[in-house]
């Protein structure tokens, strides 16, 4: 078990351990030999381990060297004084961190190691840490992937590393390491490398260090593919800085296609771009800045728990006027980071914290609830009224209504969207009102355009609660996959009977048929297909195209990306003299770099597949195809093969009394998943018109005798498995039976 598996474990059992005195019906382990069992799998705990059980809070100075107009506005007396500003008005709230953004630096030393600013520090950054220790908070610093180019051309040496300089570890030929090709590439091959990472870490933590920001890491940063991978970097940052307690921040819009890797090294990671409007002197950020985080949470909300945590940047809801936002917005995005169980870091300037902005930093209950660790999940995005939750360990809901639409408008949450059967009390979080009872649900009326509310829902006794690996935190060891919402994917398949009547010798008997790989085709414009960059379709080309029409790009590092599940996939284009290279990745992997040119001599190929694999296992995979060459890269369709669900796809019936026998199919999928057969768009009864046992099926032959000569075709339809796991009743001694039904937003 690793050290985060073993933290995920705690958390779930704490969490089963509070559900289970409402009636939990799941198997308790028995205290004892479940502690023994962790203390036994776990290594050795090291001062990490324990460093972000929670979302932490305080300021970062980015908002105001952005609104500033000044990159140096971060002086050591500016520090000083938020520092001493937090000191009074939000240190007993639980705000600590005081933490410096880009340009404290003002060079290097001969060990190429980073050397503060003597402009911004004329009495040293020393005295700056030191000041902000002596307030009893913590105190953060900032660096980006790679190495200086100076400190590349000098050949410096590394500390505590003989025979070790940085020209040994830099990527040959050189490359850049970030978004904005400041540094050189650092080739963690060398053990070298590690050395000048941990001879960095020493130092700040020598200063007393307690939080790094890691800028410019990608996969993310702008960044859309592998052709910057910070991913060396960041573990070994985490390894030299674990071993000093130092808490390790990714920024920023990491790619979620590598949730699990920043989860295993880091303690949070920016899900977005910065939230700052950049609009100098006017404002610190814009509504529209807050409200495009809504999507990135409901894609990442799972990802956050004790040991890391998702990052929506900076909260500017303190200063008022400088804010950029109305007093509704305030307080909604308060909301949202408090049940989105992200950290609170302030970007205002604390010293000019406003009554409104005061009343939101500091009430103890909104705190608890981001405290608390529980990152809410919405019911749904598709609409601008929306209810996000989260199951709390007492049994409890919190549940943020959100009005994003631009007038005001009531928001209304039904309980059985919560996984709730039942009556709830419902209290107002930020007044602490009782607003009463509700056998089904509430309404939260005329809602001001951009306003929320935030409630606390207490299930009555008789209540019962779904709940699923999610509401508990549940931690996995191994290869385990996710596809969305489900463990399976919702899918059909059909079923072609060939009636025949041999009376009367009408109709053809057939063969009955084993299934190829299924497969399914997605024209250039499916919504399916994902189009990054600037793309242009072309219609009606008369070239033989694929629908007779294509997407076209003429924009290198222009790409198209397709989540799938099934076992392979086919790109199909054109080969042409004006198309070049292509990258092809699956699943995050470069796989091949893929021509689609073609010799002038040649002509013009239509729906041409220039790259096709089979075999992957059986899931979910991303498909992405990145232009690197030519004048044009063009998309036609994908082809995607999966397994069968059937294991024939046709057979045959004699309706002549002599030759009647029912039909039998085997499922290649789990009979529980199986939804309805359907034939002429109506659903057969099971126990009249088929039979189940186990995961054979049989199509009575009285069913069959009534339909006419001809290919009846009969689809079968499987529901996604979900990762539902128990049914709880609060309050009450008697705890209920497992559900398979669960509230159609759990994941």
């Amino acid at each position: 078990m690793t050290k985060k598996s073993a933290r995920q474990t705690l958390w779930a059992m704490a969490a089963i351990a509070g559900l289970a005195s409402f009636g939990l019906s799941l198997p308790m382990p028995d205290p004892a030999v479940a502690a023994e069992k962790i203390v036994q799998d776990t290594p050795q705990d090291t001062p990490q381990d324990t460093l972000a059980l929670k979302p932490y809070m305080g300021w970062s100075s980015y908002s105001m060297q952005v609104y500033s107009g000044n990159g140096q506005w971060i002086t050591g007396e500016q520090i000083i004084a938020q520092s001493d500003a937090m000191h009074v008005k939000l240190q007993s709230s639980g705000y600590e961190y005081i933490n410096v953004d880009a340009g404290w630096n003002g060079g290097m030393d001969e060990y190429a190691r980073p050397v503060p600013s003597q402009t911004l520090y004329p009495n040293g950054l020393q005295e700056v840490i030191d000041h902000v220790h002596g307030n009893g908070q913590k105190f953060g610093l900032y660096l980006i992937p790679g190495m200086s180019p100076q400190a590349y051309e000098q050949d410096l040496p590394i500390f505590g590393a003989p025979g070790c300089s940085m020209r040994n570890i830099a990527v040959q030929p050189v490359h850049q390491a970030d978004y904005w090709n400041l540094g050189y590439r650092i080739d963690f091959s060398n053990p070298c490398a590690q050395k000048y990472v941990d001879s960095i870490a020493d130092l700040i933590a020598g200063w007393g260090v307690d939080f790094l920001k890691f800028d410019s890491v990608t996969p993310g940063s702008g960044v859309q593919d592998l052709s910057l991978d910070a991913r060396d970097d960041v573990k070994a940052w985490s390894q030299a800085l674990s071993r000093h307690n130092i808490w390790l921040e990714l920024s920023w819009a990491l790619d979620i296609k590598y949730a699990d890797y920043w989860k295993e090294y880091a303690n949070g990671w920016r899900v977005d771009w910065d939230v700052e409007c950049y609009c100098a002197n006017e404002a610190l950020t814009t509504w529209n800045n807050i409200s495009r985080l809504f999507p990135k949470a409901a894609e990442w909300w799972r990802h956050a728990g004790p040991g890391g945590w998702n990052d929506f940047d900076s909260l500017n809801v303190g200063n008022g006027a400088m804010d950029g936002l109305t007093p509704d917005e305030r307080r909604t995005a308060m909301t949202f980071w408090a049940v989105s169980a992200v950290p609170i870091y302030l970007g205002n300037d604390l010293t000019k914290l406003d009554d409104l902005g005061l009343e939101l930093l500091t009430n103890k209950d909104v705190i608890a609830v981001n405290q608390a660790g529980r990152a809410a999940r919405p019911v749904s995005i598709e609409t601008n009224q929306q209810t996000w939750y989260a199951l709390n360990e007492d049994g409890s809901y919190t549940v943020a209504l959100f009005n994003l639409g631009r007038t005001d408008a009531d928001v209304e949450t039904r309980w059985s969207d919560l996984g709730l059967d039942g009556a709830a009390n419902v209290q107002d979080m930020w007044t602490g009102a009782n607003l009463g009872k509700s056998d089904s649900g509430f309404t939260a009326e005329s809602v001001p355009t951009h306003g929320s509310r935030l409630l606390k829902v207490t299930p009555a006794k008789d209540a019962l609660i779904t709940v699923n690996d999610d509401n508990i935190q549940v931690g996995y060891d191994g290869s385990w996959a996710r596809n969305g919402d489900k463990a399976v994917a919702a899918e059909s398949q059909p079923l072609t009977i060939a009636v025949t009547d041999s009376a009367s010798a009408q109709g053809q008997p057939q063969p009955a048929g084993i299934p190829s790989t299924r497969t399914t085709t997605l024209n250039d414009n499916d919504p399916a297909v994902v189009y990054v960059g600037s793309w242009s379709q072309g219609t009606n080309r008369g070239l033989g195209d694929y629908m007779d029409d294509v997407h076209y790009s003429e924009r290198d590092g222009d790409a198209i990306e397709h989540q799938f599940v099934g076992t392979g996939i086919d790109y199909v284009t054109e080969t042409h003299e004006s198309q070049g290279d292509v990258d092809i990745y699956i699943d995050g992997q470069l796989k091949q770099t893929v021509s689609a040119h073609r010799d002038p001599s040649d002509g013009r190929g239509v729906q041409q597949v220039v790259y096709s694999v089979d075999g992957l296992p059986s899931g979910t995979h991303t498909f992405r195809a990145v232009k690197r060459s030519g004048a044009y890269m063009l998309v036609d369709k994908l082809v995607v093969r999966s397994d069968g669900l059937l294991t024939a796809d046709n057979t045959t019936f004699d309706k002549a009394p002599a030759g009647q026998a029912d039909i039998n199919v085997q499922l290649l999928r789990d009979h529980g998943e199986l939804a309805a057969i359907m034939h002429a768009g109506q659903a057969l009864t099971p126990g009249a018109d088929y039979d189940v046992t186990g995961n054979a099926i049989t199509i009575r032959k009285a069913y069959l005798a009534a339909l006419a000569v001809g290919d009846q075709v009969f689809d079968f339809q499987f529901r996604g498995t979900t990762w539902t796991t128990c049914t709880t009743r609060p309050r009450t001694a008697q705890p209920s039976s497992s559900r398979s039904a669960e509230p159609a937003s759990n994941g």
